[in-house]
């Protein structure tokens, strides 16, 4: 039997190499990424940063009493904390309600006041004491607190769901396998990204000039850039959907939207619905920052009472928003595992 001589190994078809994992290419674009950061750094200020991170590190090893941080962060401790619960009113002295009028844990504080004024028979600076009524109500500003983040909230879902309708309006006309002509595709496209550039707060102030300060400018401010991504996601998962129903269903005669109801709509639904939670679940977070501008929520009860330098109710706000998030992101979770 004669043996076979085995064919030289650069003449077998299909033969795996191992392709290097840093090329040419890749590291003349390491390199000029690495002249960008250098170039950068000053500009935007990095030697604050390691020159506070370092004092850190030496207050932290004993080599230096404090460092910024450490005063930054003891300075917020002492204004926002303790975080303030209760709502206080001063009542007038002919404004006392009875106990039978008082709201449910209600209950009238009654205290004196110093106050030092000139005489005018005397002439003489003098110090009296002033009687004050002070309807205190125990827990009555988280309550408050927890009702403009319920607003928030409810600007959110409303803005999410304008924008879902929208961009399932706008879906067929941005994809290229439905789109019925190209310019209508790039019109379209072109409306998106400009929506999705326009950031939410930059919208919210333009819209409360419309519309006045309240939870409306902040519903479609929301709505705008969140059309902007939608539209956009939906477009692209049309786009990149199984392409044999869509032909086995044209083969037999049906229209574009026949095949878009039947053959696409199904296999992108789990789709949809992971990135219409994403977008839920950051219009709920943005939300809280466009009321910074007069758009409703608690963004506007927040900046009120900064500017007042209230910081034990601005300790109350940030707690709420964070208890917030963290149940939001429980919820949308356990929503993920069981819709995906």
């Amino acid at each position: 039997m004669t043996a076979i001589a085995n064919p030289p190994v650069d003449r077998l078809p299909n033969v795996w190499r191992r392709k290097p994992v840093f090329g040419v290419r890749s590291l003349i674009f390491l390199i000029a990424g690495l002249i960008f950061m250098i170039w950068s750094a000053p500009r935007v200020e990095l030697g604050v940063l390691t020159g506070n991170a370092g004092e850190l590190i030496a207050s932290l090893a004993g080599r230096q009493d404090t460092s910024q941080i450490e005063r930054g962060l003891t300075s917020i401790s002492d204004k926002m904390f303790p975080i303030v619960l209760d709502e206080r009113t001063l009542l007038s002295a002919d404004n006392i309600p009875g106990d039978n009028k008082l709201p449910v844990f209600a209950y009238v504080e009654r205290s004196f006041t110093q106050e030092t004024a000139l005489n005018p028979e005397t002439l003489e600076i003098e110090t009296r004491q002033i009687p004050q009524n002070v309807l205190v109500q125990p827990f009555g500003y988280v309550f408050y607190v927890c009702s403009k983040m319920l607003q928030s909230i409810e600007m959110a879902i409303w803005a999410s769901v304008i924008a879902m309708v929208a961009s399932l309006l706008l879906m067929p006309l941005a994809a290229m396998n439905f789109t019925p002509h190209p310019l209508i595709r790039a019109g379209v496209r072109a409306f998106v990204s400009f929506t999705r550039t326009i950031p939410e707060l930059v919208s919210a102030l333009f819209l409360v000039l419309l519309f006045g300060f309240g939870p409306v400018a902040g519903i479609l401010a929301l709505a705008i850039h969140s059309i902007g991504f939608l539209a956009k996601f939906y477009a692209e998962e049309v786009e990149t959907a199984d392409i044999r129903p869509q032909e086995a269903l044209t083969a037999l005669g049906a229209g574009p939207l026949t095949v878009l109801r039947i053959a696409v709509i199904p296999n992108v639904i789990p789709s949809f619905v992971a990135l219409t939670l994403y977008v839920v679940d950051r219009n709920i977070r943005m939300a809280t920052v466009i009321g910074l501008v007069g758009a409703g929520g608690i963004g506007q009860e927040l900046k009120g009472r900064f500017d007042m330098l209230q910081y034990g109710h601005v300790g109350t706000i940030l707690l709420i928003i964070f208890i917030t998030v963290l149940i939001l992101d429980f919820i949308s979770g356990n929503l993920r595992r069981h819709t995906i």
